[in-house]
């Protein structure tokens, strides 16, 4: 499928030559508990589509492990999806990502085209194999068989969402025979695919078999050298569009400069708009911005961000 072909709630985060800014869930800042609070969840959600950002994105971490600090929003991302889809009205709504070696991909397929239904078609199905090992023992799964499961999952979605009584057998599930038929069918035929963190794939494969891919590099070099590999490897399918996500703590200082710690990003304004203009000239199209480490409000940062960063970005 082209650019051009692709659903609105797509080309709204992946535009060609723009960039655009997401928030991941939970839509507040807990910078010394692992827990959020969970409060005035579409409030938030309705400040963040009408201070213009281009997407909502709902994490799928299923257990709280303490060596990692972060329960993330705890809530189950299809039910929350279901939810947010009911009090937003044109923001896209995406998971980043579903840890698709852990669940039935047939219940993804069918719960991915529900959401598409419930959002009149502005989900985006963002995959990962996840950042916590722990978890599968719990489910299983053998985590040595992730990046295999995951590309066979992969395969099977995109079959029952784009085929008629399909026939699939798959590695590591069940077999179609040709007697059942999923619906709803995406409403724009498919719902586009997007890659959390590396999946454990080469990237010969994201660009063949992904519209969209989100990752955690943002160093300048190595945005340049991804980019044009995923322009290399696409062949003849619109290259896959390449983005990241970062904890982020904007600075109340509009001068604050670019400052690291560890995963974290603070910055004030005026550096952040020189810094994702830059990127954006880079090939970069979307941020995830996670608001966590914030020592401000949730609001407060959705709010400069809204009146000050995301009209300049694309100037």
């Amino acid at each position: 499928m082209s650019t051009s072909e692709m659903p609105a709630s797509f080309t709204r985060v992946f535009a060609e030559d723009q960039l655009t800014i997401g928030l991941l869930t939970p839509l507040e800042a807990y910078p010394n508990s692992p827990f959020p609070t969970l409060k005035q969840h579409q409030r938030m959600a309705q400040l963040t589509e009408q201070a213009g950002f281009a997407s909502i994105w709902l994490r799928d971490v299923p257990f709280y492990d303490p060596n990692f600090g972060d329960a993330a929003q705890m809530l189950d991302p299809f039910v929350y999806a279901g939810y947010m889809a009911a009090v937003t009205e044109s923001i896209t709504l995406g998971t980043a990502g579903i840890v698709l070696p852990l669940r039935d991909p047939i219940h993804v397929a069918k719960q991915a085209a529900s959401v598409d239904h419930l959002t009149d078609g502005r989900f985006v199905l963002g995959l990962s194999t996840g950042d916590r090992p722990v978890e599968y023992p719990a489910f299983g799964v053998d985590f040595n068989e992730r990046a295999e499961r995951y590309r066979d999952s992969v395969e099977l979605m995109n079959t029952l969402h784009q085929q008629s009584f399909p026939s699939f057998a798959s590695q590591y599930g069940g077999e179609l025979r040709g007697n059942l038929d999923m619906h709803p069918k995406p409403v724009n035929g498919r719902v586009p695919m997007m890659a959390v963190g590396r999946s454990r794939q080469p990237i010969d494969w994201l660009a063949q078999n992904m519209d969209a891919w989100i990752w955690s590099v943002d160093d300048e070099s190595a945005i340049q050298e991804i980019v044009a590999t995923l322009k290399a490897a696409a062949g003849e399918r619109t290259p896959t569009h390449y983005g990241y996500a970062t904890f982020f703590d904007l600075d109340p200082n509009p001068d604050a400069p670019y400052q690291r710690f560890y995963n974290v990003v603070r910055i004030g304004r005026k550096a952040l708009i020189e810094r994702l203009q830059h990127h954006r000239e880079l090939g970069v199209r979307h941020i995830a911005v996670n608001l966590k480490p914030s020592r401000r409000s949730a609001e407060s940062v959705i709010d400069e961000m809204g009146e000050f960063i995301l009209p300049e970005i694309n100037r």
